[in-house]
C-alpha cells in the first residue's frame, strides 16, 4: 500500500559546498548583524549547513545605507579577525537600483558578487522609473545584474509572468530567497516563488539572512520531492558561480 504521507527533505541537506552570496552579516552597516560577535555566530550556523564560503552583501542605497568600499571593507575586517578556521568570506553589496548606484558605477566603486555579477534590488513599492536606463548602465560596465528576491516585488504579481519575462530580456538573472519557499514573507510571495521556479525563471538561490532567527528558520525548511527536484539544479548553478 502506498503511504498517504509524502517524504519530506531538508533544504540544508543540499547545501554542502554552497556559497551564500546574499546575506547581511557584516556588523553595524545596515539592518543586519549588530556586532562582529553576531556575525561570527551566524557564520557558525551556516557551518552547520555545510556552508563555509560567504559573500557578504550589505545594503547599498543612497537614502538609507550609502555604503561604499570605505564602509564595507572595514566591517569585513572586523569579521575576518575572528573567522572560524576553514571558512572564507569576501564582501560585495546588495545595490538598490537608484541614482546612487549609477554614481558608484561611474566611479568604478561597486563591489561585485563575482568578477562579472552584481547583486541588485528594487524598492518593494515600485520599480524605478528609469529601470531600463539603470540596467543598461550596469551592462555597459561589463557586469551582469542578479536581481535579488524577484518573488518579493508584489507590484509585479498581478501581471503573471509578463514583467518578469521583460526583466529577463533586459539581462537580469533572478535570485530566490530561501525563506520565500515558506510563508515567512507571506503566502502570496511563497506562491510566486514556486511559480517562478516551475517556469524555469530562477537562476540562483541564497539566504538573505539578516539575523540568527532567519538561519534557524532556513534550517527547518522541508521540501517535497517535486520541490526538491525544482531546486537541485538552482543550487548546483549557484555553487558553480564560485568554482
Amino acid at each position: 500500500m502506498l503511504s498517504i504521507f509524502q517524504k519530506k527533505y531538508f533544504l540544508v541537506d543540499l547545501l554542502e559546498g554552497f556559497t551564500d552570496f546574499h546575506n547581511h552579516l557584516l556588523p553595524g552597516i545596515d539592518d543586519g548583524a549588530n556586532s562582529a560577535e553576531d556575525s561570527i555566530a551566524m557564520i557558525k550556523k551556516f557551518n552547520e549547513f555545510g556552508v563555509t564560503n560567504i559573500v557578504a552583501s550589505p545594503h547599498v542605497m543612497g537614502e538609507f545605507y550609502p555604503n561604499t568600499p570605505d564602509t564595507i571593507l572595514p566591517a569585513l575586517d572586523k569579521v575576518k579577525k575572528n573567522l572560524p578556521h576553514g571558512n572564507s568570506i569576501k564582501a560585495a553589496g546588495e545595490y538598490m537600483m537608484d541614482q546612487y548606484l549609477i554614481d558608484q558605477l561611474e566611479k568604478d566603486n561597486v563591489l561585485n558578487v563575482t568578477e562579472n555579477y552584481v547583486l541588485v534590488e528594487m524598492s518593494y513599492f515600485q520599480a524605478p522609473i528609469n529601470l531600463a536606463e539603470i540596467l543598461f548602465k550596469i551592462q555597459n560596465t561589463n557586469l551582469k545584474p542578479i536581481l535579488a528576491h524577484p518573488e518579493r516585488y508584489t507590484f509585479y504579481h498581478d501581471s503573471g509572468l509578463d514583467k518578469y519575462k521583460d526583466l529577463k530580456t533586459r539581462g537580469c538573472d533572478f535570485q530566490l530567497n530561501m525563506l520565500s519557499l515558506t510563508p515567512h514573507y507571506g503566502t502570496g510571495i511563497q506562491k510566486k516563488a514556486f511559480q517562478l521556479l516551475e517556469n524555469g525563471m530562477i537562476d540562483f538561490i541564497s539566504s538573505d539572512a539578516h539575523r540568527m532567527e532567519h538561519l534557524e528558520k532556513i534550517g527547518n525548511i522541508k521540501l517535497k520531492k517535486k520541490q526538491l527536484n525544482l531546486l537541485e539544479p538552482i543550487i548546483e548553478k549557484s555553487k558553480a558561480l564560485f568554482r
